[in-house]
Formats: structure tokens, sequence, C-alpha cells
């Protein structure tokens, strides 16, 4: 499943998400040695979580949905629950659960792997599954436990940020972005969208726990709670930021850390500027393939293609597109869907199938690619990706005014016109405005991390979401290694479809062994 940092895509109604070299020489060092029983060293208060011991268990019940469900009916996966407290600052007072899967490894472990999915709201448990299925030759699977965890707020950790009802999602009343695209937000709407929060999460404080400062705070009590002395961790899109913000706070504490199309550190919301960018890249080099092909719905003049593509979006403004047991397919549905298909070169078939088909009445195949991707079936339940992405946004970014909002948002169109709804700017305002609680901000980041061992940082050269330049800019923060992949599509190192990356990843997971500065890969 694609992971886009914050880019949270529903299959109805979604307002689309505005949003997102120094190398050392190789060096080669044995594999580690099995793990010991060694925790953190805590401060009193918090001893209690970090000496817990993980009962793992039968997964039975930790799934979302029946098709997790069903994905940890596998014997081999084993499950637990992590006790944290909900406030840092007050470890004495309530708790939450932190909900953890492990892929035992296939010989005798020398360890965990800790995973990311990305998101923000990409549950990990899910993603650990699957993982242990795509790498399972790999030598990755044969010398770690593969470990997930649901963050805070996100799947089957507890409590769960829950802004909406199944049937709010199946009718297509879910609105969450910081900024909407065909609609805008009132003061009221930004307070009565909260008020749902708090109602359907337990209360303010829930909301106020989520985070990714916090969420890093969780993943080390996890790292002494599975034993281990040091993180092995490998996060991909939103996750190179839970693991950069982890190498920030504990470098001590960090043995490898491979970084996967990165998030640049040192930017907040601007980073969303150059990931608009690259959606608008993407765009252009789909519409100039699609251009050399017969019928090509965007035309055979590739300059022409975002202005063909705004004739078919704009007019389900005003005419959606009915489909199912009443539902409409919008404006925000065509976009949305759009994003997704373009986070990959082997989807853009499907985006300009999808339409041809849309053009003639049919817009089954973008509502597929919609629910793939935000994990909601078509009667609106499923994962809370979404309610998810919105709370740990509001808790870990600036917040705007309205005029400021307005104007970043034509920023944004600017840099990706295919998504622009048209219409006047003025009036938008950012949805969490009305949460509870201040944001913890994940940036500025420090320009240099000192006694953090050397960082694998992948980044792939036509990455629409998290553009090459920021695995650059955190390959330079971070210092270690950057694996260059030429290609164009989101992610790669957990798919175990490239040999290249593959061998390069294992070996530095394994060794400790970084690739040299002139390392490359192709898709």
């Amino acid at each position: 499943m694609p992971s886009p940092s914050a880019l949270g895509i529903r299959p109805k109604k979604p307002a689309v998400l505005l949003l997102v070299l120094f190398a050392i020489s190789a060096c080669s060092q044995s594999a580690p040695e099995p793990k010991s029983s060694a925790s953190a060293q805590p401060t009193e208060k918090l001893s209690r979580f970090y000496n817990q011991k993980l009962a793992f268990g039968p997964c039975k019940g930790f799934g979302t949905s029946p098709a997790e469900e069903k994905l940890y009916a596998d014997s081999r996966l084993e499950c637990a629950r992590l006790e944290v407290p909900l406030d840092y600052d007050a470890p004495e007072g309530r708790t939450g659960q932190v909900a953890v899967l492990r892929v035992p490894a296939r010989e005798k472990s020398a360890g965990s792997l800790l995973l990311n999915p990305g998101g923000p709201g990409g549950p990990g448990l899910p993603f650990a599954a699957a993982t242990g299925r795509a790498l399972e030759k790999s030598p990755l699977t044969a010398r770690f436990d593969l470990v997930g965890f649901d963050p805070r707020g996100v799947g089957a950790t507890k409590p769960a940020i829950t802004c909406f009802t199944n049937e709010e999602y199946r009718n297509g009343d879910v609105q969450t972005e910081f900024i909407t695209s065909a609609g805008e937000f009132s003061a009221d709407d930004t307070g009565r969208l909260v008020e749902k929060c708090e109602q359907r999460s337990g209360g303010k404080e829930n909301l106020a726990a989520v985070g990714t400062r916090d969420t890093v705070r969780d993943m080390d009590v996890l790292r002494a709670a599975l034993g281990e002395d040091k993180v092995t961790f490998l996060g991909q899109s939103y996750g190179t930021r839970i693991g950069a913000l982890y190498a920030q706070a504990y470098p001590d504490k960090v043995r490898a850390m491979v970084l996967d199309g990165a998030v640049d550190p040192h930017l907040g919301s601007e980073r969303r500027l150059s990931q608009y960018a690259g959606l608008q890249r993407s765009f252009d080099q789909m519409a100039a393939d699609c251009a050399t092909r017969p019928n090509c719905p965007l035309g055979q003049e590739p300059e022409r293609a975002t202005e063909n593509f705004q004739k078919i979006a704009r007019k389900l403004l005003d005419k959606p597109v009915p489909y199912g047991d009443g539902q409409e397919f919008t404006f925000d549905d065509l976009v949305g869907s759009t994003i997704v298909a373009l986070y990959y070169q082997q989807t853009w078939p499907a985006l300009t199938k999808g339409l041809t088909e849309l053009q003639a009445g049919d817009p089954s195949r973008f509502v597929k690619l919609s629910a793939v991707f935000s994990g909601r079936n078509p009667d609106g339940s499923g994962s809370n990706f979404t309610d998810a992405n919105f709370g740990i946004g509001c808790m870990d970014e600036e917040r705007k005014d309205p005029q400021q909002a307005g104007e970043f948002r034509q920023k944004l169109y600017d840099k990706a016109p295919f998504a622009d709804p048209g219409g006047s700017r003025e009036g938008a305002r950012g949805a969490c405005e009305a949460w509870p609680a201040p944001p913890k901000v994940t940036y500025p980041f420090p320009n240099r991390v000192d006694g953090l061992p050397p960082v694998l940082t992948v980044s792939i050269t036509g990455d629409p979401s998290t553009p090459y330049r920021a695995g650059v800019t955190l390959s330079k923060t971070l210092g270690g290694s950057l694996l260059t992949v030429k290609g164009e599509q989101h992610t790669i190192a957990a798919s175990g479809t490239n040999p290249c990356v593959n061998k390069i990843v294992a070996d530095y997971l394994i060794n400790l062994k970084t690739p040299p500065p002139t390392a490359r890969c192709e898709v």
C-alpha cells in the first residue's frame, strides 16, 4: 500500500490534502549478536514502562478490519500490547496501549528490525505482516524479527483517534484537511469537527496525546521492552520523520537506520510545496507517456494535459457522477485517486483508463484506487488512517490563520495546477484551529546530530511525494550514505522488488556495511 507523507485519500468526497552529498566510506562489521535482555536506564517514574516484558501471543483480535484479521491468521505472527504513559510529563497518570506485531526470524534471531510504513496514520501491524511476505526469502527475515507497531492514535493502538462514523465515510461527509479543495471551513465547521473527534476518541486528553514526538518516546520504550540495547529501524515516507526524530532524541540508542522516501527534516508545512511540485512533475510525466498512445484521454499534446484534465475534473464540481448505492464521485475523489495513481509508474495506465471510463460515466476504477489506499470498504468500515492523519498533523505542525491559509493554498495550486478546483482562496481555514492542545512541532531539526552511527538514506529520483532533494538534505543532516535510485515511484526498500536495493539494504542492516557515495540503483 502506498504510504505518502500526510496524504489522506478517502473513497468518498475526500477534501484533497494540500500538504509529502556527504557519504562515508564503506565499512563492514559483523552481524549483531542475538538480542540481550538489557534495557535503557529510564528516569525512576518511567522505569515501570521500560522494564515491562511483552507478552506475545496470537494476533486474533488485533485487526481493525476483516482483511487485517485474515492477514493476522498466519500462525507465525505474534502480537502484544505495550503500555505507555498517555502524557510523558505525567507518567503516573493514564496510560495507553501500543499494538505490536512480530514476524519471528526464520533462523536464529539477531535482534528486532522495527518498521514504519508512513502516513501519518499508516498502521504498522499489517505493514510488518506484509513485509514479512515480501521479504520471505531475504536474509533480513532470516536474521531479524520484523516488528511493526501502530503509532499513537493509529489502528489497534489504544486510544485511537476516531472522528467519523462508518456512515459518514460511506456518505462522503468527511473533511479533515488543514485546507480543503472544493469547499471551505468556517470557524463553526472547525469547532464541530474537533468536537466530533473529542467525543468519539474519548476526550480532549486523548486528542492531545498523539503526535510524532510522543511516538518517538514510545518507540524507545518498545526498544527496551523487546530487550534491545539499540534500535535497528526501517521507516519509509513519514516514517523517515519518526526515524530522524528518534535519532535526534536517542543517538546513542541507534544501531542502524534505513530512511526511505525522506521527508525534509528542516521544513514544516512548507515541505508541501515541494511535494505538490513533485506531484505535478509526475502528472506531466504520466501525460507525456499517455500522449504516445492512441486515444489518450488527455490528448496528444502533453503541454495541454493539465488543461484537459481540468475540463474533466471541474465538471464534477457541479455534477458529480453517481455510482454504487446512492453515492457520488466528486472533484475531490478524482484528484485524490489521481494522486494515488501517480505514486507508481506501473499504475499510470490505470489512471488513463480510469479517465476514459469516467467520461463514459463509470468511476469504478478510481473508486477502487482510493479504497485500496485508504483502507476503507464500500460500506465505510475500515482503517482510521484519515482520522489519525488529521490528529497527528494537528499535533505536529504549526497552525495558520485564515489569511495565511488562503495564501498557502494558492502557493500549492501554483505548484500543482492539475489539482486546482478554481474559485476564490479567501475564507480557507485550518481545520486544526480548534484542536484542544498546542502542537509539538517536529522542526526545526538540528543541522547535525552528534554521536549517531552512519544512517542509510534511500531516495528515488522521480518520487512524486517525497522529492529526491529531501533525501539529499536528510542524508547530509544525519550523515552516513545516500542510495540514489533512478525511477518513478514512492519508496522501495521494504518491497523486495529490486535486487540492487535489496542487497545494499541487507548488507547495511545485517553487517553495517554502508554503500559508497557512487552507489546507484534503477527501478
